[in-house]
């Protein structure tokens, strides 16, 4: 007979988890759940209209208005891994809708706002509260279900509900800035908030206790995987303003090695460890963390380049440089319904591997043609949505059944991680090479004709070197994957025998 305290937690209208036979059954679950998705993705684009705006009306420089953006995204990574660990710890339920309060309170808080600082410590806490729910989406949505092609359909609904807000985003920001104070724009997330409250507290069931973590947290573990996390996010930012002669940008990436090695060393001798790393090795956790890494670090060298590109050596007007990116957007949000289907007919394995291909693939096209003109931009960006449409789930839920049932919400919390750090380092590759061959203030604009062949110089060298380590982990997770698939059918028929025996 359940006891009154979980009778309470679990809403009536939820089953246990793994308990719904059809995406229409999780309805009120998915609803809220991509409510948080549809947050995560418009937080920051919806924001970069309004910064000229900021600008002015709080007097910031440039700098202040960068970490604007950057302390939203810097806190957001930095804690993904460890909340990921602590609501395998608490309950991942419990912990989104905490989450998802202090989101609540931090965007109404913009309100009071009356200058950069306040403004950059509100995204600070915007930061932090998405980190302690975003991760968590994903493995919601997985433990909803038990059966693979269910997982794969609720985790590309969320997602294209999301990139349906990464579009939009600009649009929105635009039009309520034509009428209303820019604080409006963080306000926005307090009736997302509600309805992603909502959602879980009424769709999604209460964690059972037996299926959580109870290992004693490393406190250790987590202070040097979230400073080896925020040094690997705050170096590109480094690179980009003060250039890569300065020591400041190289005195962070050495502290990245440092806290990295240290790290490690310190999981490997710890006997209850942040992160198990004999998990992360598994061949399905490290092929699909590898994966997402190929297109996190593909799809933010393309989109750098292209940024530049449209606007600075072409010329082309802000706006005409947002419809130049169309056929990426018509891609990710109308390829939703055809994802679980792909998937289905090629099975999980190769989905990953051909979508991180692909992502690939599309970054090779612009950097040997690129230049040529827009409809090879055009081809590129299609290959790179193509991928990137596929590759979010497919690489999720490989990365979600290699680990055990009470590590999900750490496996999401790795997988968004990767991403984000990839993304990062990418955008720090293209900045590096442009720094060193590029002569004179690349934003500047008007450039002379031996700029214009320098930034092309650096678009290929950056290009080249983005899409060969790209293509390098794409290889090596074919490789890790297939040979744990082959060593699989080999103990098949032993188990087999051994069950007749």
């Amino acid at each position: 007979m359940p006891s009154p305290r979980v009778t309470q937690e679990r809403p009536a209208a939820a089953g246990p988890p793994g308990s719904f036979r059809s995406l229409r059954e999780a309805w009120v679950a998915l609803a809220g759940l991509s409510a948080i998705f549809l947050f995560e993705m418009m937080s920051t684009t919806v924001l970069n209209v309004a910064l000229p705006t900021i600008g002015r009306e709080l007097a910031a420089p440039t700098v202040a208005l960068q970490w604007v953006t950057n302390s939203y995204s810097v806190v957001f990574g930095a804690l993904m891994l460890v909340f990921g660990v602590v609501a395998d710890r608490l309950g991942r339920r419990r912990v989104m809708l905490a989450g998802l309060a202090l989101l609540g309170v931090a965007s109404l808080a913009a309100v009071a706002v009356t200058d950069t600082g306040e403004l950059i410590a509100v995204r600070a806490v915007m930061g932090f509260a998405a980190a302690m729910t975003t991760p968590g989406t994903m493995a919601m949505a997985y433990r909803l279900f038990e059966e693979e092609g269910l997982r794969v359909r609720a985790i590309t609904l969320i997602s294209t509900v999301g990139m349906a807000g990464l579009a939009i985003g600009p649009t929105v920001g635009g039009f309520v800035l034509s009428f209303a104070p820019w604080q409006v724009l963080l306000l926005v997330n307090v009736p997302i908030v509600a309805l992603a409250i909502i959602g879980i507290r009424n769709g999604v069931p209460a964690d059972d206790p037996a299926d959580l973590h109870r290992a004693p947290a490393d406190l250790t573990g987590g202070v040097l995987g979230t400073a080896t996390i925020v040094l690997a996010l705050v170096a590109p930012t480094l690179f980009e303003d003060l250039g890569a002669g300065s020591w400041a940008p190289w005195a962070t990436v050495a502290g990245v090695v440092v806290a990295a090695v240290l790290f490690v060393v310190r999981e490997r001798s710890t006997p209850h460890p942040l992160l198990d790393l004999a998990l992360v090795a598994r061949p399905q956790v490290s092929g699909g963390l590898a994966y997402k890494a190929a297109a996190g670090l593909a799809n933010a060298g393309l989109a750098y380049l292209v940024t530049l590109q449209l606007q600075l050596d072409w010329g082309w007007s802000p706006t005409l440089a947002s419809v130049g990116m169309l056929p990426q957007v018509v891609v990710l949000i109308a390829g939703g319904p055809f994802v679980h289907r792909f998937v289905a007919w090629v099975g999980i394995d190769r989905a990953a591997w051909i979508s991180a291909g692909s992502v690939v693939a599309g970054l090779a096209v612009y950097t040997l043609f690129g230049n040529l003109g827009y409809p090879w931009v055009a081809v590129a960006l299609v290959f790179v949505a193509a991928g990137m449409r596929v590759v979010g789930a497919a690489a999720a839920v490989n990365v979600l059944n290699g680990l055990p049932r009470n590590r999900t919400s750490t496996g999401a919390a790795l997988v968004d991680t990767a991403t984000e750090v990839t993304a990062a380092v990418g955008v720090a590759v293209v900045g590096t090479v442009l720094a060193a061959v590029f002569v004179g203030n690349v934003a500047a604009g008007h450039w002379s004709p031996q700029q214009t062949e320098q930034f092309r110089e650096a678009v290929t060298v950056s290009g080249t070197v983005l899409t060969l380590v790209s293509a390098a982990l794409v290889g090596w997770a074919m490789r890790r994957t297939r040979r744990a698939a082959g060593n699989q059918r080999e103990s098949e028929p032993t188990e087999a025998s051994a069950t007749s025996a």
